[in-house]
């Protein structure tokens, strides 16, 4: 496998086993399934050409209708938390300031995530912890549409914060491990 594959490979491992088998997002396991999630990896370390390439996956998404949802993966720039904290504002006021404006919604995901307030060993930080830090472009259209079929969509977040205490930083970080040494 190349560098590419081994990354795109792990970043689906965590959604397969964090995101999916713990429920986190009750919406992924479709998407998984009907094989309608676009992996991107992105090399960039500056701002300006990762947002570019947020702009492209945009248009990618506009033009690729059969594909619901696509994932940034970075794999070489935006390890600090907080690059990483600036880029995803800088993507969300390219968003609101674009034509995509009301299409897309960004989700953001990376290893060191932690909540505003939270200590950074919190278990509940693991719900947005990544293998990478990952930018996951949704389609605002489709995520209104599967949130009104889903009986009180406002208590995900909660519902995933109290999951991830239950099962503690330990059990998050050992799948983390895993991922990455597979």
């Amino acid at each position: 496998m190349t560098t590419e594959e081994i990354e795109i490979t792990q970043t689906r491992q965590w959604i397969e086993q964090v995101i999916v088998e713990l429920n986190f997002c009750p919406f992924a396991k479709k998407e998984l399934i009907n094989n309608t999630i676009h992996y991107y990896l992105s090399e960039q370390k500056k701002l300006k050409l990762a947002l570019a390439e947020v702009f492209e996956q945009c248009l990618y998404l506009k033009n690729n209708p059969q594909i619901e949802t696509s994932l940034i993966i970075y794999n070489q720039g935006f390890k600090s938390f907080e690059q990483y904290l600036e880029l995803v504002d800088y993507a969300n006021e390219l968003l609101f300031d674009s034509e995509f404006e009301g299409g897309f919604q960004l989700a953001s995901f990376h290893p060191d995530y932690y909540f505003d307030g939270a200590d950074m060993d919190d278990a509940e930080n693991y719900t947005n912890r990544s293998p990478y830090p990952v930018i996951h472009l949704l389609r605002e259209e489709s995520l209104t549409r599967v949130l009104s079929t889903y009986k009180n969509p406002e208590n995900i977040p909660e519902n995933n914060m109290a999951l991830a205490q239950e099962k503690g930083s330990n059990f998050f970080e050992q799948i983390l491990k895993n991922i990455k040494n597979s």
